[in-house]
């Protein structure tokens, strides 16, 4: 008798264990989905102020960064926006207003390079940012609160 193949039982025990292994795959990355949304965003809107700035002393005017927390979107002001995704939750917080969750909120940089001073915070449940804004210097700083396992 020839013994060189496998048996049916020992292929299907190993489709079984593979079946097993990428179902608890995509368990995982789907539970990792949220954080790489709120670092993209995170990342997108400092880097968008930071565009901001950098756009009005070059043009040697006044650019605008609106924050619609109504719509949840972001952008330059009179341009396209973007989408701010779900399950991450967006605030703001003024130096004078104080918290702000309603509305639009203007960050405005112009031709001397200094920005409006604020802090935007992003966080789903586990993880959270804080952009901080130097009004001075224009420095945009990014925060990050707490991790996800």
């Amino acid at each position: 008798m020839n013994d060189s193949g496998f048996t049916l039982l020992e292929l299907v025990i190993v489709m079984t264990l593979m079946v097993l292994f990428l179902g608890l795959s995509g368990v995982h990355f789907a539970n990792r989905l949220p954080s790489a949304k709120l670092d993209g965003t995170a990342r997108e809107l400092s880097g968008l102020i930071r565009m901001a700035r950098m756009e009005a002393m070059s043009v040697r005017g006044e650019r605008r960064v609106t924050i619609d927390l109504n719509r949840r979107t972001y952008g330059f002001k009179g341009a396209a926006r973007r989408a701010v995704p779900e399950g991450v939750a967006i605030s703001v917080v003024d130096p004078v207003r104080g918290g702000v969750y309603g509305g639009e909120y203007d960050i405005i940089a112009d031709a001397s390079g200094t920005v409006g001073s604020c802090e935007i915070i992003l966080g789903t449940k586990k993880k959270t940012f804080r952009i901080e804004i130097d009004p001075v210097i224009g420095s945009v700083v990014v925060k990050n609160y707490g991790q996800e396992n």
